[in-house]
């Protein structure tokens, strides 16, 4: 079929890999600790300008300006920012693996820090098959910015309405979807699975034969 998708481009946290913030300081913080750190530091204002493209030291710097010890925490987690990554998405590598052997192009457009995007690939093994990952820290660019997506389909040539994007974000995806890309917002691997064989994809898998009953075992039997 002409118009079936051929590329397949994943958001990586959440999606391909875990991420928990408490990871790195969990010895050191309880949960509510750092929630209440977070909250004080405004960290999800400060993660975002890492992954917008500050360095590390911007960072803790803008951290610190506020509250010394806010600085502290924040070196310290991205000290220890491999703690953060809770390992791969249940079922997802092997969603990548057929998809890869099924000849799909599989990319990566990740919202995420350039100094830390290293620690990806070692947490889930499955990104180091995507072919190529823009990623935002890199090139000062976020999504749901429709130029991030922009330099994704100029960078490697893609056709918007065959290239699939996977984002657990519903910002994201509809920021994709205004730009002619199928969008689909991430809420697990079977629902995945699903989508990508409705969409041509993946193969369905083949049911019994009419006729056919299924044995206690599993196997089909006339």
């Amino acid at each position: 079929m002409s118009d079936v998708p051929t590329t397949v481009v994943f958001d990586l946290g959440q999606v391909l890999v875990g991420w928990d913030q408490t990871g790195p300081l969990s010895d050191e913080m309880s949960r509510a600790e750092w929630e209440e750190f977070a909250a004080a530091a405004d960290f999800a204002s400060l993660n975002v300008s890492a992954d917008n493209g500050a360095t590390v030291a911007e960072v803790v710097d803008r951290a610190a300006r506020v509250d010394p010890r806010h600085g502290e925490i924040v070196a310290r987690y991205y000290e220890r920012f491999e703690h953060s990554l809770t390992g791969p998405i249940p079922g997802m590598a092997d969603i990548v693996a057929e998809l890869k052997g099924a000849g799909v192009r599989l990319l990566g457009l990740s919202n995420w820090s350039a100094e830390t995007i290293h620690h990806a690939p070692v947490a889930a093994p499955a990104i180091s098959e995507l072919e190529d990952i823009v990623v935002s820290g890199r090139e000062k660019l976020i999504k749901p910015d429709p130029a991030i997506f922009d330099l994704l389909l100029s960078r490697f040539g893609l056709d918007p309405g065959r290239t699939v994007f996977v984002d657990d974000l519903e910002a994201n995806v509809a920021a994709a979807r205004r730009l002619g890309i199928i969008g689909i917002v991430f809420t697990g691997a079977d629902d995945l699975r699903t989508e990508l064989e409705s969409l041509g994809v993946l193969d369905a898998p083949s049911g019994p034969v009419a006729g056919e009953r299924t044995a206690p075992g599993g196997s089909p039997r006339r």
